[in-house]
């Protein structure tokens, strides 16, 4: 536990990472950001409490508590886009996803600040992870690693029209076996749920780097639109109706998928 992350560590091939549920900004920062950040808008609101059957499966679950505002922890340290041609937000964000500057006048982080926040902040979450990672293979042959998203379902900044509320990724093909998917994919499409797989999301840095399914790690993310389970405006309640069924669908869908993995061992 730290000031960063909160780790709860498991024995099951399984990993639960929420790296954009964080709200805190630092004491020292937040005069430098706008009050329309300080909403804390664009968070993936109470996933801690969607996913917590995680420890009932042995989930080993790592989530952040610094905001994405401060830098995104699902963005590669080089800040490449990881979808080209596409209107995105970068390591360092500078506006909401509505386009709305989350810094006041000249007080965007300068070169110093954003490799000192890459040093602080995005380093020691990725080392949990990857020591997390290297733990479990260490005792399992094929190892799951779920990694969980929610964002609003309109935003026209980012995509036309209304998201699908499940929005599965595998980066194509490439962060997880065939099999592994389809039994994620399956839960989804017997739910209810309006779902896609690889569409306006395919997976962000965390999938697309540590997943390796050669090695025995498969990375699957599942951006949710938040209209299944919360308000999406301020101050963005959970609708408890909604959290617990869609909660339902997550947990078939994790366990679903952790069954195929299983099912890959020798």
């Amino acid at each position: 536990m730290t000031d960063i992350f909160s780790l709860v560590r498991g024995g099951a091939p399984l990993i639960i990472s929420i790296p954009h549920l964080g709200i805190t900004i630092p004491e020292d920062l937040r005069d430098d950001f706008s009050d329309v950040a300080l909403t804390l808008a664009d968070t993936d609101w109470h996933l801690d409490q969607l996913y917590d059957f995680g420890h009932n499966l042995g989930a080993t679950i790592v989530t952040a508590k610094v905001s994405r505002y401060v830098i995104d922890l699902n963005r590669p340290p080089s800040d490449e886009s990881l979808y080209p041609g596409q209107v995105t937000t970068g390591l360092y964000p500078a506006h909401t996803f509505r386009g709305e500057s989350l810094y006041r006048d000249g007080r965007a982080p300068d070169t110093h600040e954003k490799a000192r926040r890459l040093r602080t902040y995005w380093r020691p979450y990725h080392e949990c992870l990857a020591e997390e990672i290297r733990r479990l293979c260490d005792r399992h042959q094929q190892v799951l690693l779920w990694e969980a998203h929610s964002i609003a379902s309109c935003l026209p900044r980012l995509f036309d029209g209304t998201l699908h509320e499940l929005n599965l990724g595998n980066q194509d093909g490439r962060t997880c076996d065939s099999s592994v998917f389809r039994a994620a994919v399956h839960a989804a499409s017997e739910s209810g749920y309006t779902w896609v797989a690889n569409g306006r999301f395919k997976g962000g840095y965390i999938t697309r780097h540590y997943g390796a399914p050669s090695n025995g790690i498969h990375a699957i993310q599942l951006e949710m639109s938040q209209r299944t389970y919360m308000e999406e405006s301020a101050p963005f309640r959970l609708i408890s109706p909604r959290a617990k069924q869609v909660k339902a669908t997550l947990q078939t869908m994790v366990m679903e998928a952790l069954e195929s993995v299983a099912r890959m061992r020798t």
